[in-house]
């Protein structure tokens, strides 16, 4: 602490070491994001080398395949988990997808939707997108109320559709599915698609970062199911944005931080399926406990004992989420549920041929 803020009124003591806490929280979640990407970008390196070395017609040093690229695979994630629930086992091929769908759900059920913002690669990339729009022009776009209701809307129907055709699908098709070539090499499928990506996905990624660049989490906040299915789990999460009315200066730091555009300075908590948890605005709060990320509070008569014991620091979250991905990785493995394990003469069999492969439902 600097002699001047030593020097001062408790009050302005309060308000320095408030701002050390709030650095603190931000500087975590960019850590934690940063460190999520580069595990991404080991993952697929290592990936794409699995892949060209069977290309190659298994010429050269053979790598494992990397289990942990099936988070990539939402889709199948889903299809595994109804598996799971409907015969009781979990699936042989692509087990490492629904083990990370349900812990990326498993978070939001606990810390609000603070996978899309902790950790997700490309909610990354989206924050940063919008950032440098606003260093470049100022500030962000931001629709009428009118277009935006109607286009949030979006990214739940296109859930919906997805669980309303996996829902449809009896176990054995699920299964018939996922052994099938196609559901083999989903993974393989996926690389290839930004590898050999056409013009017209091209024009669509260029069009979708554009807008991210302009309009704050552009994807995320209007297309992505996989966030629209986060945010109904963390309608169920204990913790929340709350708001202490008495210690609140309305200043509306919070709500302009907000990257959801909720009107955190209006609520008590906010139990909204859009709040990422990122703590932004927590983090420009400049009023002792106004605003925290916190458990339900304890009655007491004290304000100042408000969050006491309730507060969830960015520490914690880190090491919730961390618990939770490193716990179920764990178990996995332990217990033979995560690796695909199919002969090395298939995937040299099927690897080469994968672009004639086509989907078995057409």
């Amino acid at each position: 602490m600097s002699a001047e803020a030593m020097t001062g009124t408790g009050a302005e003591k309060k308000k320095f070491m408030r701002r050390q806490a709030v650095d603190r929280s931000q500087k975590v979640r960019r850590w934690v994001q940063l460190g999520f990407a580069a595990l991404n970008g080991l993952l697929g390196v290592q990936f794409y080398l699995w892949v060209r070395f069977y290309e190659r017609g298994a010429v050269g040093m053979a790598l494992p395949r990397p289990a942990g690229v099936e988070g990539w695979l939402p889709i199948a994630g889903l299809m595994n988990t109804k598996l799971l629930l409907a015969t009781g086992r979990a699936p042989a091929i692509h087990p490492a997808a629904m083990v990370l769908f349900i812990a990326f759900v498993g978070m939001s059920l606990v810390l609000k939707k603070a996978f899309c913002s902790w950790l997700c690669p490309v909610g990354t990339l989206s924050e940063y997108l919008w950032k440098l729009g606003r260093r470049l022009f100022g500030t962000n776009a931001a629709f009428p109320r009118w277009v935006d209701v109607p286009l949030r809307g979006l990214k739940y129907l296109l859930l919906g559709f997805f669980v309303f055709i996996i829902g449809a699908m009896s176990a054995e098709a699920l299964q018939d599915f996922m052994g099938s070539p196609y559901g083999l090499l989903a993974d393989v499928k996926m690389l290839n698609f930004f590898r050999n990506m056409g013009p017209t996905a091209a024009i669509v990624l260029v069009m979708l970062a554009s807008l991210s660049v302009l309009v704050k989490n552009f994807w995320c906040r209007y297309l992505c199911p996989y966030g629209a299915l986060m945010g109904l789990a963390s309608l169920l999460s204990p913790v929340k944005i709350r708001r202490d009315a008495e210690a609140c200066v309305d200043c509306g730091k919070c709500a302009k931080a907000c990257p959801s555009g909720l009107k955190v300075d209006e609520l008590v908590q906010v139990r909204s399926a859009e709040c990422t948890g990122c703590m932004a605005c927590v983090a420009v709060c400049s009023t002792q406990d106004a605003l925290q990320f916190a458990l339900p509070p304890v009655r007491s008569e004290l304000p100042a004992q408000r969050w006491k014991g309730r507060v969830v620091g960015p520490a914690a979250v880190a090491g919730v989420m961390a618990g939770i991905f490193f716990g179920l990785i764990l178990a996995a493995r332990l217990t033979g549920h995560w690796q695909t394990n199919l002969p090395s003469a298939m995937y040299q069999e099927l690897v080469p041929k994968v672009s004639s492969l086509s989907h078995p439902g057409i």
